[in-house]
């Protein structure tokens, strides 16, 4: 249980620093609304991982343990309503498209540098 609970803190707290990290060279180095993209791509994934976290964890958490509908229903609600805010800034023209997506893949970046280092640390103790 130990490594995957490592794997949800680091996959957190590595959402916000790359979320802030790639904000501030968005709006060093391009427009407003390309830099506004990738802010809030990487908020709404942020708080998206956040809550699905949370979902899980009180879901599946003894002796609270809910069903499968109740955790189906509030991962799709969180959807449409993610589907829903990300139209709204693509057709009020507030957020550059790509770099909503840039945002919208700070999860990924995120999830790919947690296998990293979790890979590392078990080569490295079956080497020791």
């Amino acid at each position: 249980m130990e490594i995957q609970q490592r794997i949800i803190k680091f996959v957190t707290r590595s959402n916000w620093i790359l979320s802030i990290g790639a904000s501030l060279a968005g709006f060093l180095f391009a427009s407003p609304d390309f830099a506004r993209g990738i802010l809030f791509g990487g908020l709404l994934v942020a708080v998206n991982f956040h809550l699905l976290a949370k979902t899980l964890k009180n879901a599946l958490t003894p002796p609270h343990l809910s069903s499968h509908n109740l955790i189906l229903a509030k991962y799709y609600l969180r959807f449409l309503v993610s589907g829903f805010i990300i139209f709204i800034l693509i057709a009020g023209h507030i957020v550059n498209p790509i770099g909503l997506v840039i945002g919208l893949s700070i999860v990924v970046c995120s999830i790919i540098l947690a296998t990293l280092c979790e890979i590392k640390r078990l080569i490295f103790k079956e080497a020791v």
